[in-house]
């Protein structure tokens, strides 16, 4: 059984209502003392040891997200795969695994049995969270890096960026969107 986790802020909340519309068992994590990061690892110590996805707060789902994303999960079980991507060669190549150490974003990403509590207990060593206090895909590629393990990047997209102005960092472009999903 995979669990379906998002972390959350408050101003989201509308967003994530709309998740559960298809994720009934979303489990729906809000962290008000903790930055970023906290949560995140928040959302891996809830999923622990079980099998998971965790979701951004700020994506739209594909139509029949579940059982699409399920799919894809039970031929590829045993890694992380990442669901959403904004890179050319997703329009080229489709779905292919990466090296580890090229993973980048975490709007919707699946982690295997038991890989919570590895990532959790990964971060307490991890040499670079002062420099990447809100980092959480760095954490992920070092992570991977570290095992020397690939990733899986499943083509289209099963989840759209929301547009608008990121609450971690308002610097970061509000144009972060998939050259690949469809809502159809």
């Amino acid at each position: 059984m995979v669990e379906f986790i998002v972390n959350y802020m408050p101003e989201r909340i509308d967003n994530v209502n709309a998740m559960e519309q298809q994720l009934p068992d979303l489990i729906k994590n809000y962290s008000p003392d903790k930055d970023a990061m906290g949560g995140y690892l928040d959302c891996l110590k809830v999923g622990g040891n079980v099998p998971m996805v965790l979701l951004e707060d700020d994506v739209v789902l594909c139509k029949d997200f579940k059982n699409k994303i399920l799919r894809v999960i039970a031929e590829k079980k045993n890694v992380i795969i990442q669901f959403f991507s904004m890179r050319k060669k997703d329009l080229t190549i489709g779905s292919r695994y990466e090296y580890g150490r090229t993973f980048c974003m975490n709007q919707c990403v699946y982690f295997p049995k038991g890989y919570g509590n590895l990532i959790y207990d990964y971060y307490n060593d991890w040499e670079r969270k002062d420099e990447h206090p809100t980092a959480y895909d760095y954490l992920i590629a070092d992570f991977l890096k570290s095992r020397r393990e690939n990733y899986y990047l499943s083509v289209p997209s099963l989840v759209q960026h929301i547009s608008g102005k990121s609450l971690i960092d308002k610097r970061r472009s509000s144009k972060r969107q998939s050259l690949t999903f469809k809502e159809e």
